[in-house]
């Protein structure tokens, strides 16, 4: 039983990216926040590149749904806070590996800094059970 629905009006311009414009949660549902996810590998450190850092935090999101026994559909939005301009083809082909094309819904800002400097990109992620 799928319990979230995902929905893109025809009526709204967009979606520009791969992402949901609304996403409807049933009242019964158990909410999870998740802190947000940096590019960090299993030694804790975080490369240089952007694009690593976009694979490992995807890997990272997956490996903490994995550990609540989500599957991506569970996820309701993702939060994308970066420091760099995104390379959009790389990192759409990471949002697709994880979510498939039922795609939760985003936000994205770019900002000057987060919480070390070597960070370049964090995800924030909401859930439901």
């Amino acid at each position: 039983m799928k319990i979230i629905e995902r929905r893109s009006p025809k009526n709204l311009t967009g979606p520009v990216g791969l992402y949901s414009h609304i996403t409807k949660i049933p009242a019964n549902c158990e909410w999870y926040t998740f802190s947000g996810q940096i590019g960090v590998n299993d030694e804790g450190i975080l490369p240089e590149s952007f694009n690593e850092q976009v694979a490992l935090t995807f890997n990272n999101i997956k490996r903490m749904l994995d550990h609540e026994e989500f599957d991506p559909a569970n996820v309701v939005k993702v939060n994308i806070f970066s420091v760099e301009e995104i390379d959009w083809d790389y990192f759409d082909q990471q949002w697709e590996q994880l979510f498939g094309k039922d795609y939760p819904s985003m936000t994205i800002t770019y900002i000057s800094a987060l919480g070390l400097p070597e960070i370049k990109i964090e995800l924030d992620v909401w859930a439901v059970k």
